[in-house]
């Protein structure tokens, strides 16, 4: 994902997570477990940057908007 900070995503492919995920590997869900909690932090972190520029009802649309579409 860009703009999120994640020592995993830079380190890591997808093609050797994919491998990890149908190999039954522990570490795969480790692995997501951190990506998903930074992209979390990233998450909040934009919202109450959005909340205190007065900014947030547009935003929040356009990030469901776009979160629908990814997933």
């Amino acid at each position: 994902d860009t703009g999120i900070t994640c020592e995993t995503s830079n380190y890591y492919s997808k093609a050797y997570l994919r491998h990890l995920f149908v190999a039954g590997e522990i570490l795969a869900l480790q692995i997501a477990s951190i990506h998903n909690l930074a992209f979390y932090l990233w998450l909040v972190g934009e919202a109450r940057q959005h909340i205190v520029n007065n900014t947030f009802n547009s935003w929040k649309n356009e990030m469901v908007n776009t979160l629908k579409t990814r997933l």
